[in-house]
């Protein structure tokens, strides 16, 4: 029986803020207890970072303040460019190619059509001079729908989907709730379809009702749509409510993986048990 292809395929992902140098990997990470190279300066954000992704699963990424988790998933979504490594999205062109070497256009292309971006600042996710309408227009025009009756319907359905009232399509998100920022956000990023959507500290802001509704809205997206999630949280709850698997990161690095619920029951890093038993 052949095993399943990965959605995403990721070998040694590395991103490092700075000059660089060839010190860089051996001078940072868990053992060294910093990110920050001790002979050039530079910050290891993320380095080596190897894991697959598969169909339909929801991937936790754990770790402290700097760990390297948002970086990860803002290389994968282009918004910071990686400095090392491959990723291989079966989405575009079979998983054939290298998607951090494609040109800009290319990135482009997966950006608007193939993926879908949760932000924790909803500055980042969010134009709050444009409707909520208008957010979710900004997407599927980016990847060439242009009729506005088709743009106007798909952001009321987008919205009802994402329990925004649809009357509200027309107000500008910078008089939302944190919640109905957060679901108007999730609403952009499901805007054309995308398999793979990313979320960094989704529920980080929102009281704790809202943050329990927010969590069940991606649950049942993600159970109706068959979406494959990279979940990035510090909240060690959040992490076991929503994925299947975790992977913990410090100073940059991987330092355990595997299912969610023996990471957080019987973790082995000693790192990872510093984690759960902060929350016991």
């Amino acid at each position: 029986m052949l095993k399943e292809k990965p959605l995403l395929k990721i070998r040694e992902l590395t991103c490092i803020f700075g000059i660089g140098c060839s010190k860089c990997n051996s001078s940072t990470g868990p053992l060294a207890g910093t990110n920050i190279c001790s002979y050039c300066g530079s910050i290891v954000a993320c380095a080596d970072v190897s894991f697959d992704l598969y169909d339909g699963e929801i991937l936790g990424i754990v770790g402290e303040s700097g760990s390297g988790k948002t970086t990860l998933v803002k290389c994968l979504y282009f918004d910071t460019p990686a400095s090392a490594g491959e990723v291989y999205f079966r989405a575009y062109k079979d998983g054939k190619v290298n998607i951090l070497a494609l040109t800009a256009q290319e990135k482009r292309y997966i950006r608007h059509h193939l993926m879908g971006m949760v932000y924790q600042d909803h500055h980042d996710g969010l134009n709050l001079d444009f409707t909520a309408g208008g957010n979710i227009a900004e997407k599927l025009i980016a990847a060439g729908t242009y009729h506005v009756g088709q743009i106007r319907s798909r952001a009321a359905e987008l919205l009802q989907r994402t329990e925004v009232p649809v009357a509200r399509m027309d107000d500008l998100p910078r008089f939302f709730s944190g919640g109905m920022k957060r679901r108007v956000q999730i609403a952009k990023a499901l805007a054309n379809n995308p398999p793979l959507v990313l979320l960094d500290e989704v529920t980080t802001g929102l009281d704790v009702s809202v943050q329990a509704r927010v969590l069940d809205l991606i649950k049942k997206l993600q159970r109706e749509l068959r979406l494959s999630m990279i979940v990035v949280s510090h909240d060690l709850g959040v992490i076991r409510l929503l994925t299947n698997r975790t992977m913990v990161m410090k100073t940059g690095r991987i330092v355990e993986m595997g299912l969610t619920d023996q990471i957080l029951e019987d973790p082995q890093h000693p790192y990872t048990q510093l984690l759960v038993s902060s929350i016991i």
